[in-house]
C-alpha cells in the first residue's frame, strides 16, 4: 500500500481551503438567520486559525469579520462585534501587502505596521474593494442609535464606567457603518478615567496615541439663501456649492479648523498610569510625548513626579532644575527643589537657595517658611549622645562646643519661625517652638508672651 505524504505547503492549502469552505458556510448562514450553523462554522475555523488571520485572503477575511461581529451581536455582545464589523471598513482603506512566508504559505497583512511586523521582504502592494458595507447600513443603524443615545444618557447621569462602554460601542458601529470618529473613543476614554477604571482608560489613550490622532476637524459652512440659516456641509458638496457661485443655493463659505489635542492625550495617558502608580510606563510615556512636545511643561512635570514615587530622587532632581531654569516664576517648583536638596547634607545650602526663591515668589508660602526653619534647627538625634558623652568624659570644651553650635544653629532658625508665625498665627506648632526659641534666645518677654498664647490653645 503507498503511502501519502503531504508536504507543509500542500498542508497549508488544505487548511486554507477547509477555512474557506467554513467560513463561507457561516457567511451564509448568517445571512439568511441562522445564528446557529454560523456560530458552529465560525468556531470550527478559529480552532484551525487561531490568530493567523492573515492566511486568509481579503475576501475570506471579510466574509470572516462579518460573519463573526453579526453573531456577537446577535448574541447581545455588542462592543466586540461591532469591533470585528469595524475590521471590514479597515480591509478598504488600508493597503493589503500579500507574498509567501517561509512556509511557503501565501500570506495577507492589512496595513503596512503588520506586514512590516512580519519580517517578510518582497510583499506586493495591494488595494481590497469590501463588498458587504453596503449591507452593514441596515443592520447598524438601528442599533447605533439606541447605542450612543445610551451613552449620553449614562454620562449624565454619572454612571461613567457603562457611559465608557456605550461610548466604544458606538465608536465601533459607526466606523463599521464607514464613519472613523475618534472623538467617540475620547469619550469613552475620559468617561472610563473619571470611573477610575485606570487601565480601560489608559488603553484607549494608547490607541489614540498609536493611530496618529490628533483631534483636527476641519468644519465646512455656508448660509443657505432660501432659510437663512447656516448649514454644516461635507467638504464635496461645500466645494461644488462653492463653484456654483450665484447660481447656487448657498453664501458665505466659511471653514473653521480645530486646534490639535494631540499633548493632550500624551497628558492625559500619562496622569492615568501614575494615578495606577504604574512609574516606569508613566517615564516611558512622558518621554515619547516630549520627544513631541519637549516644552511640555504638563508632561514634564508628571514624569518629575513619576522619578519621585518611585524613589528615584536624582532624576527628579534633575527635572525641577529643568523647570525652575524654564519657568523661574513657579514657586511650587522652588520649593519642591529645596524639599529633593535638603535630604542630602551635601546639597543643604542649595535647598536654602531653593526655599529662599520660593518665598521671593511667595512671600506667605507656609511651606517654604516651615521647612527652613526646621531645616535651620537641624537634627537633634545625636546632640545629645554627643554632649553626654563629652560632659561624662571631662571634656568640657567639647561639650560646651556642643552646646554653643546648638544655641546658634536654634537662633538661626528664629527669623524664619517668626515669619511662619505672622502667615500662620493659629498654628499651635509654631507657637510652641517660638516659645523655645526664645527661651534658647533668653527673650524673657517674648517668652512669656508665647507661653500665654500657648496655654489659650491648649484650653480650647
Amino acid at each position: 500500500m503507498k503511502r501519502i505524504i503531504l508536504s507543509v505547503a500542500m498542508l497549508s492549502v488544505t487548511f486554507a481551503i477547509a477555512q474557506k469552505k467554513e467560513i463561507s458556510t457561516a457567511f451564509k448562514a448568517i445571512e439568511s438567520g441562522d445564528n446557529a450553523t454560523a456560530t458552529a462554522q465560525i468556531s470550527a475555523a478559529d480552532a484551525v486559525i487561531g490568530d493567523k488571520t492573515y492566511l486568509l485572503e481579503p475576501a475570506t477575511l471579510e466574509q470572516y469579520y462579518y460573519t463573526k461581529g453579526l453573531m456577537m451581536m446577535n448574541a447581545g455582545k455588542t462592543q466586540e462585534g461591532a469591533s470585528y464589523l469595524a475590521k471590514i471598513n479597515d480591509l478598504g482603506k488600508m493597503k493589503i501587502y500579500s507574498g509567501k512566508n517561509d512556509s511557503k504559505e501565501k500570506v495577507y497583512y492589512v496595513g503596512k505596521e503588520a506586514a512590516d511586523k512580519s519580517g517578510i521582504s518582497g510583499l506586493k502592494e495591494e488595494s481590497y474593494t469590501p463588498s458587504t458595507s453596503s449591507k452593514l447600513g441596515e443592520k447598524i443603524n438601528p442599533v447605533l442609535k439606541t447605542v450612543n443615545q445610551e451613552a449620553v444618557d449614562a454620562y449624565n447621569s454619572k454612571n461613567y464606567e457603562v457611559a465608557g462602554d456605550k461610548f466604544k460601542e458606538t465608536y465601533y458601529l459607526l466606523k463599521a457603518a464607514g464613519t472613523d470618529d475618534k472623538s467617540l473613543l475620547m469619550n469613552s476614554a475620559v468617561s472610563y478615567a473619571t470611573a477610575k477604571n485606570l487601565d480601560k482608560s489608559s488603553e484607549i489613550y494608547n490607541e489614540l496615541i498609536n493611530s496618529g490622532y490628533t483631534g483636527v476637524e476641519t468644519t465646512y459652512t455656508a448660509k443657505n439663501k432660501k432659510s437663512g440659516v447656516v448649514d454644516k456641509l461635507d467638504k464635496t458638496s461645500w466645494d461644488l456649492y462653492k463653484k456654483m457661485g450665484a447660481t447656487g443655493d448657498y453664501t458665505d463659505f466659511k471653514t473653521e479648523t480645530s486646534k490639535s489635542i494631540e499633548n493632550n492625550l500624551y497628558t492625559e495617558n500619562a496622569r492615568n498610569l501614575l494615578a495606577a502608580e504604574k512609574y516606569d510606563e508613566t517615564i516611558a510615556l512622558t518621554d515619547k510625548g516630549l520627544a513631541k512636545f519637549p516644552d511640555d511643561a504638563a508632561l514634564i512635570n508628571i514624569k518629575g513626579l513619576a522619578y519621585y514615587k518611585s524613589g528615584k530622587s536624582a532624576q527628579f532632581i534633575e527635572i525641577l532644575k529643568k523647570q525652575v531654569a524654564a519657568n523661574p516664576k513657579d514657586a511650587d517648583n522652588w520649593f519642591n527643589l529645596g524639599l529633593m536638596e535638603s535630604k542630602d547634607p551635601a546639597t543643604m545650602a542649595d535647598a536654602e537657595t531653593a526655599y529662599n526663591k520660593a518665598l521671593e515668589i511667595k512671600p506667605n508660602y507656609v511651606a517654604a517658611l516651615q521647612n527652613l526653619t526646621y531645616m535651620k534647627i537641624g537634627d537633634d538625634t545625636n546632640f545629645r549622645t554627643d554632649y553626654e558623652a563629652a560632659r561624662k568624659a571631662g571634656k568640657t570644651e567639647q561639650a560646651n562646643k556642643l552646646l554653643d553650635a546648638r544655641k546658634n544653629r536654634l537662633l538661626s532658625a528664629l527669623p524664619y519661625a517668626e515669619k511662619w508665625y505672622v502667615v500662620d498665627p493659629e498654628n499651635a506648632e509654631v507657637v510652641t517652638l517660638l516659645k523655645n526659641l526664645y527661651i534658647t534666645a533668653k527673650n524673657d518677654a517674648k517668652t512669656t508672651e508665647f507661653q500665654a498664647k500657648e496655654k489659650a490653645m491648649k484650653a480650647k
